[in-house]
C-alpha cells in the first residue's frame, strides 16, 4: 500500500499493575491517535481508546491477578470516554498529564508510531494483538450471551463511526436506588431526548433480567420523560417460544424496542444522524 494512502497514528498501552515491586502487568487497553490531518478528512486528529470491559476479559485479568480492582477496571471505559469527549485542547491538556496522573497500578506503555488507512480497524488491530488473550487461551465468547452481543455492536457502531459518540456503561444508580449495580451499555442525547440501548440474549438470560431492564426503563423514565430505549438481541422473538414471547410482551408494554442482531446495521444507519 502507497505511503501516501496512510495516515501517520501512534498508540500506547495501558497496563495494570496491581504489584510495583514484582512488576507484572497486563495489557487492559490500547490508545490510539492521529499525529497529523489527512488531506479530506476532519482537520481535529481522532483519538480512541479500546479497554477490556467484558467479563470474559475481567475474569483472565483475575486470574493473572486474584487481586485485581474490578471496580477499577470496569470503571475505565466510561471515564475514558467522557475525558476523549471534551474540547481538543483539553483533551490534549488530559493527555499530557496521564503520566502524571494515573495511578501506580495504571501504566502506560512507551509510545509508538505507525501508518495506517483505517483507523478504526487499525485499533481493533492493536487490541486483538497487544490486549486481547491469544486466541489458542482465550477459547472466544460463548455465542448468544450478553458479552459477545456488546462485542458484536461495539464493532457495528465502531464500523458505522457512532461508537465513539455513545456513552457506555452507564449506571442507573442516579435513576433508580443507591448502590444498584446494574449498568446499561449504550446511552446517547439528541434534541433533547436521552436514549439508551442494552443487549439482552434471549436464549441465554433468565427472564428476570428483562424484568430488571423493565423495572429500570420506569424508573428512567419517571425523572427523564423524552428518553426512549432500545434492547438488541441475538434473534428475532420466536413465536413459538413462550420464554421469547413474555420478553417481547414485557417490553412492548414499557415501549423498549427490540432489534435483533441481524438488523443493527440498518439501526445504526439510522442513529447516526442524530449523534452528528
Amino acid at each position: 500500500m502507497p505511503e501516501e494512502t496512510r495516515n501517520t497514528l501512534r498508540y500506547r498501552l495501558l497496563r495494570y499493575t496491581p504489584n510495583l515491586i514484582r512488576d507484572e502487568w497486563v495489557n487492559i487497553g490500547v490508545l490510539l491517535e492521529e499525529m497529523n490531518g489527512r488531506e479530506g478528512h476532519s482537520a481535529t486528529p481522532r483519538r480512541a481508546m479500546r479497554l477490556i470491559e467484558e467479563t470474559a476479559e475481567l475474569n483472565r485479568v483475575r486470574r493473572l491477578h486474584p487481586g485485581a480492582d474490578e471496580d477499577l477496571l470496569r470503571a475505565l471505559p466510561a471515564e475514558f470516554d467522557a475525558r476523549l469527549r471534551a474540547a481538543t485542547s483539553d483533551v490534549d491538556t488530559y493527555i499530557e498529564k496521564l503520566d502524571q496522573t494515573l495511578s501506580t497500578t495504571l501504566q502506560f506503555s512507551p509510545q509508538k508510531a505507525l501508518l495506517a488507512e483505517d483507523f478504526d480497524a487499525e485499533l481493533e488491530r492493536l487490541f486483538r494483538d497487544h490486549v486481547a488473550a491469544p486466541a489458542g487461551v482465550r477459547g472466544g465468547l460463548i455465542e448468544n450471551t450478553r458479552a459477545w452481543i456488546r462485542r458484536r455492536l461495539n464493532d457495528v457502531f465502531r464500523k458505522h463511526r457512532i461508537l465513539e459518540k455513545l456513552e457506555r456503561s452507564l449506571r442507573v444508580e442516579g435513576y433508580t436506588q443507591p448502590g444498584d449495580p446494574m449498568r446499561l451499555d449504550y446511552g446517547y442525547r439528541y434534541n433533547g431526548t436521552r436514549g439508551f440501548i442494552q443487549g439482552v440474549a434471549l436464549n441465554r438470560d433468565h427472564p428476570s433480567q428483562a424484568k430488571v431492564l423493565a423495572y429500570t426503563v420506569g424508573c428512567i423514565r419517571r425523572q427523564a420523560a423524552n428518553s426512549e430505549f432500545t434492547a438488541v438481541t441475538e434473534i428475532e422473538p420466536v413465536a413459538e417460544n413462550p420464554r421469547h414471547q413474555f420478553v417481547a410482551r414485557l417490553f412492548r408494554e414499557q415501549n423498549i424496542a427490540i432489534v435483533p442482531l441481524n438488523l443493527v446495521d440498518q439501526f445504526a444507519d439510522k442513529l447516526r444522524p442524530r449523534l452528528q
